[in-house]
């Protein structure tokens, strides 16, 4: 029992830390995710959503930080580690977690429309599986992680609402968020 509660009670902690990454996301206007790379107790990695920033559709939270994370670590491979993220992982980076191979994958808020970790379709633990399966641990402050990401298009929608209203034509930051 108490293994399970230090593990409960370190799954908030790093997630909480993930969703600083994800507070600097909201800062730049992104989508709100926020991901963080942790090995034994100590976070080897950060990264938050950036498509927007750098103009590049693979530059979400996960991937960033995976990169980092090798980086850091001095390997591909990623085993011994947890990638801690505050949305379940898309199709294009539960591919590339699969591929870094951690043992465990924990995130906040489920996408049941394109989460690649048990929402829409399960990468992560595929049977047959792929070349690795994680532990996938779906759910950690979940209302925290899904309310920044609802507040943000709530904030999006009124923005281009308002810009429709005054007739000044399209917000760019309002319709690419449709």
């Amino acid at each position: 029992m108490d293994d399970f509660l230090t593990d409960f009670q370190s799954d908030n902690f790093f997630m909480q830390q993930a969703l600083r990454e994800a507070q600097k996301a909201l800062r730049a206007t992104e989508v709100p995710i926020g991901a963080v790379i942790v090995r034994g107790d100590e976070i080897i990695a950060r990264g938050w959503n950036q498509v927007e920033t750098l103009k590049d559709a693979t530059a979400h939270a996960e991937m960033i930080a995976l990169t980092a994370a090798q980086e850091v670590y001095g390997d591909w491979r990623l085993e011994g580690c947890t990638l801690y993220v505050t949305k379940e992982p898309c199709p294009m980076c539960a591919g590339a977690i699969v591929h870094c191979r951690p043992d465990r994958v924990v995130y906040g808020c489920r996408d049941p429309k394109g989460g690649a970790a048990g929402g829409w379709i399960n990468l992560l633990e595929s049977n047959p599986p792929l070349n690795h399966r994680c532990e996938v641990v779906p759910g950690v402050m979940e209302e925290e992680c899904g309310g920044i990401i609802r507040g943000f298009f709530r904030e999006a929608r009124a923005r281009k609402a308002e810009a429709r209203l005054r007739g000044g034509g399209a917000d760019p930051e309002g319709d690419r968020l449709n």
